[in-house]
């Protein structure tokens, strides 16, 4: 016998087997992995940009087309969506900690189960308790003259939701929002980031044994996926992620005129007053910009701090961050930065302040040298910063944290206002009408006083940008609105007088024209 007829028997005698043993799709794996094992060498067929677009373009047409089916699902149905997601998100708590950790070499399972796991619960259950109120229709006064009709506002499904989540919180940024697309009774496609590979997978693997794959779909892949989702015609795309990226988004969903939520980013400032605590300031500030080594849309981006007090707080900062990492090299509660790449552009960050003329100072509690295979970055104050520093530009995305002083409230809302309206706001202050100056005075996403990033924990707070910091909202009834169409009925009555507005006009309606344009 020969070689090719020992592979042709193997081949053979594996399909055979798999026919006798399964049906349908288990069949159809057991030939093709039977195919796989013959020593007959097959060259794959690279993808390209147009098969990949082609692919994601069927599966969506596959769950509109459910979607029509279906119908608009009742609020029992709802309700088992979200439990079920709810169920599966805590069954696989731990195993989605460990895949973040892997994805970014080094990740706090502590940070993981607070910011992914359970504020994303908290968003889940807050939708389940509210959402009998939320689908409720709503009545609406009818004129006068359009008695005895009633008017009401119906909530109704969109269709498919799109969404497309970030790499610093995987879980949270994927999951709420689906968690509200859900409520409001559509299906959806995820597409999560390709920088954690591992956490996609799991995700995806997830969805696929909670849901039908036609309800709840996972993207998984690069760029090219990336680009190909984005130009999908949903009936609304969610993105989650940096300003520029948000620009090519949007383009891409103006050519199917698909409605967008924008997530982005920007500088967000936390506004220190004259009479506040230095180290009550910074321990709190500390704490949020070094939770997942700053690698958060709404961490503290720089200090606005009344002018003679730096010192005194660079002292606080120190004392701060050895309080709650001692160390950082070894230490599980302090994170890496997620990738190769991301750890050069912070180290660009510092070289080119320090080329610019910033003084630098390196945050270093346990006196270590941080390997930059750990990809472990040291906190770093950046004092003396000038306007055309990168530091000053970018949003920062990292463990380092600028700090501008100021001479007068005044000033310090002036140098807010002169920028892009930041995602988040940070004031600390005892007094109240100079905290409802700064709320007054300035535009930004969202405000936290006197603490940093919890405004965004709050389940029955909007959460959402505005301008170059992001358009529209989720969390709340707000995402689930968003989620939705508020659809306008109007109900005739079988007695109306609207007959008289039906030509040929007479007299009747000068008449009344008379009366009605007074």
């Amino acid at each position: 016998m020969t070689q090719a007829d020992t592979q042709t028997q193997k081949t053979s005698t594996k399909e055979a087997a798999a026919e006798s043993t399964a049906d349908g799709e288990a069949k159809a794996e057991a030939k093709a992995e039977a195919k796989f094992e013959t020593e007959v060498k097959v060259e794959a067929v690279p993808r390209t940009a147009a098969s990949v677009e082609a692919d994601l373009r069927a599966r969506l047409s596959k769950m509109k087309a459910a979607q029509r089916k279906g119908g608009i699902p009742d609020y029992d149905a709802r309700v088992r969506n979200l439990d079920k997601l709810a169920d599966v998100l805590l069954a696989k708590k731990d195993d989605l900690a460990k895949a973040i950790s892997k994805d970014f070499g080094s990740r706090s399972a502590h940070e993981t189960l607070v910011a992914d796991i359970f504020v994303t619960l908290g968003a889940i259950k807050h939708a389940r308790a509210h959402l009998a109120s939320w689908m409720e229709s709503e009545s609406r006064d009818v004129a006068l003259t359009f008695l005895p009709g009633r008017a009401e506002l119906r909530t109704q499904p969109l269709g498919v939701i799109g969404i497309i989540s970030p790499w610093n919180y995987p879980v949270q940024l994927a999951i709420a929002p689906l968690a509200q697309a859900l409520a409001a009774g559509n299906r959806a496609m995820l597409k999560p980031s390709e920088l954690v590979p591992e956490t996609s997978e799991l995700m995806a693997k997830m969805m696929k044994e909670t849901f039908d794959e036609n309800h709840v779909h996972v993207v998984t892949g690069g760029i090219e996926e990336g680009v190909a989702f984005s130009k999908l015609p949903f009936d609304h795309l969610v993105f989650t992620g940096s300003t520029s990226v948000g620009r090519i988004v949007m383009r891409a969903a103006a050519e199917n005129l698909t409605p967008v939520t924008l997530e982005l980013g920007g500088k967000s400032p936390a506004l220190v007053s004259p009479s506040f605590s230095l180290a009550t300031a910074a321990k709190k500030i500390m704490q949020g910009k070094l939770f997942n080594a700053g690698q958060t849309c709404v961490a503290p981006d720089y200090v606005l701090l009344p002018k003679g007090r730096v010192d005194a707080f660079v002292e606080e900062c120190k004392n701060a961050t050895k309080a709650m990492y001692p160390k950082l090299g070894s230490n599980a509660d302090y994170s890496s930065i997620v990738s190769a790449k991301h750890y050069a552009r912070l180290s660009g960050y510092i070289k080119d302040a320090e080329e610019k003329g910033a003084k630098l100072v390196k945050l270093d509690p346990g006196g270590e040298e941080l390997s930059e295979e750990s990809r472990k970055l040291h906190p770093y104050l950046v004092l003396d910063p000038k306007d055309d520093m990168t530091v000053m530009q970018d949003e920062i995305f990292g463990p380092l944290l600028p700090i501008v002083t100021y001479e007068s409230i005044d000033a310090a809302i002036d140098f807010i206002n002169d920028r892009p309206h930041p995602l988040a706001l940070y004031t600390f202050d005892n007094d109240e009408r100079r905290i409802e100056r700064v709320l007054d005075e300035t535009l930004s996403g969202g405000v936290t006083v006197n603490e940093t990033m919890l405004h965004v924990a709050q389940d029955d707070l909007p959460f959402g940008g505005v301008g170059q910091s992001g358009m529209g909202h989720y969390h709340a009834k707000e995402g689930f609105d968003a989620f939705s169409k508020k659809r306008g009925v109007f109900y005739q009555s079988r007695l109306s007088g609207t007959s008289l507005l039906f030509p040929p006009y007479g007299g009747m309606l000068e008449t009344m024209l008379k009366v009605l344009l007074r």
